[in-house]
């Protein structure tokens, strides 16, 4: 019953991601990629803050795995954030890479982090 969950919320998390990406970019009308960005760092957020709920307020288990597993896995992307990477790279854009590689593990850490803080309240 838990990998139902878990498939409906990776689901979910998938078709979620498709929208925020999409309003983001028509919205932003440039070459970097603000929604996978947007995308991860909410994601991130979203994970330390269940992290948190279930390490100290007692979140159980099958929750805890429907929403961190399911749906903020179905809802960040690694190989997107990495294929568009080197797309910039690989049209000159080596400063806009850089700063996706570095801007977005260091806002990742710390929006996983501010969750994580927010839960502990």
């Amino acid at each position: 019953m838990i990998g139902f969950g878990v498939a409906v919320a990776a689901g979910l998390g998938a078709l979620l991601r498709y929208l925020v990406d999409q309003l983001v970019q028509q919205r932003a009308r440039r070459d970097f990629p603000f929604g996978t960005v947007l995308i991860n760092l909410t994601g991130s957020f979203l994970l330390g803050l269940v992290t948190g709920l279930a390490a100290h307020h007692g979140l159980p288990a099958t929750p805890t795995v429907i929403l961190g597993t399911g749906l903020a896995g179905g809802y960040t992307t690694l190989s997107t954030w990495a294929w568009e990477t080197v797309a910039l790279a690989e049209t000159g854009d080596l400063a806009e890479a850089g700063i996706n590689v570095f801007g977005s593990f260091a806002a990742g850490l710390a929006a996983a982090a501010a969750g994580l803080a927010i839960a502990q309240i």
